[in-house]
């Protein structure tokens, strides 16, 4: 389990039934196959639709996608030169939504912070409500959303060396590409991403949240089951993800800091299924493993 996801239901079990919701002004075509596979961890798309001016040609991309993946396009002209109204079309359409179709919850896709009083009207209907977007969303829209998630890790990976070298690309060119590199002090990411996009930007180090969050669910001997590591995280800060730190897993982002955190798999004996605690090092702990 990815424990900065917000809890997702067993297998097997009845899902909760999303509407997404897509504004094309301010979201790319490249991070579909992503977005719907990350939504699908959440519940079941019952709803998708997406929100544009389909006359004009800077949404020629999208209209591929929209038949792939089955997304009902909602026309809306601009009512003037320079702005669209896409923003109002959509908004109408979730309140429209909340009272009329049986919906847990809403993935809003954009990086537009117009929405932000929309996500907040959602939550306080008791829906739950999923942000997507660029890494330049305004924070308010962010931290209105129950979680949102940078649409920087959802996309493409780019070709591996050797598939670069088969398209006769430069070496050079495939590799800067292919990986992201950022030093370990700062907050580490190495995700790929498509030719052309942009990377994660650099994050600031996580242990001093992490710290915070161990604390918040450690039981009297100081261990913390990751699950509910990782959704104190979410709520503390809804765009938490382990990924944009290079890291598929929170237990793989915690072990990166041996130095800080220890971590303990547990689980009953001959059983696979295992389930991950992490503590704090103490000071004198640290001090024995160093010497």
């Amino acid at each position: 389990m990815q424990s900065s996801d917000i809890q997702t239901l067993p297998p097997g079990e009845n899902q909760r039934r999303l509407a997404v919701l897509i504004d094309a002004d301010n979201a790319q075509p490249s991070v579909i196959e992503g977005l719907l596979a990350e939504i699908a961890k959440f519940g079941v798309a019952g709803v998708k639709r997406i929100y544009g001016d389909w006359t004009s040609t800077k949404h020629t991309q999208w209209k591929v996608t929209l038949l792939d993946h089955s997304i009902t396009p909602i026309q809306q002209f601009a009512y003037t030169n320079g702005k669209n109204a896409t923003d109002s079309s959509m908004i109408i359409d979730a309140m429209d939504l909340m009272y009329s179709q049986r919906l847990d919850g809403f993935c809003l896709v954009s990086s537009d912070s117009d929405f932000t009083r929309l996500a907040q009207r959602l939550r306080e209907a008791g829906l739950l409500v999923y942000g997507f977007g660029e890494q330049k969303t305004p924070k308010p829209f962010v931290v209105a959303c129950d979680k949102f998630i940078y649409t920087e890790v959802l996309r493409k990976a780019a070709p591996s060396a050797p598939e670069a070298s088969a398209l006769t690309q430069p070496a050079s060119v495939s590799v800067q590409a292919a990986t992201f590199l950022a030093p370990l002090a700062t907050g580490e990411t190495n995700s790929t991403h498509a030719p052309g996009a942009k990377p994660p930007k650099v994050q600031k180090s996580p242990v001093s949240l992490l710290s915070q969050a161990i604390e918040q669910g450690a039981d009297e001997s100081g261990w913390a089951f990751l699950g509910a590591v990782g959704n104190y995280l979410t709520k503390i800060q809804p765009d938490f993800d382990q990924r944009l730190y290079g890291c598929q897993k929170l237990s793989e982002l915690i072990r990166k800091y041996p130095e800080v955190f220890e971590t303990s798999d547990r689980g009953a004996p001959g059983s696979p299924s295992k389930v991950v605690y992490a503590r704090l090092i103490a000071p004198k702990d640290s001090a024995k493993r160093g010497g």
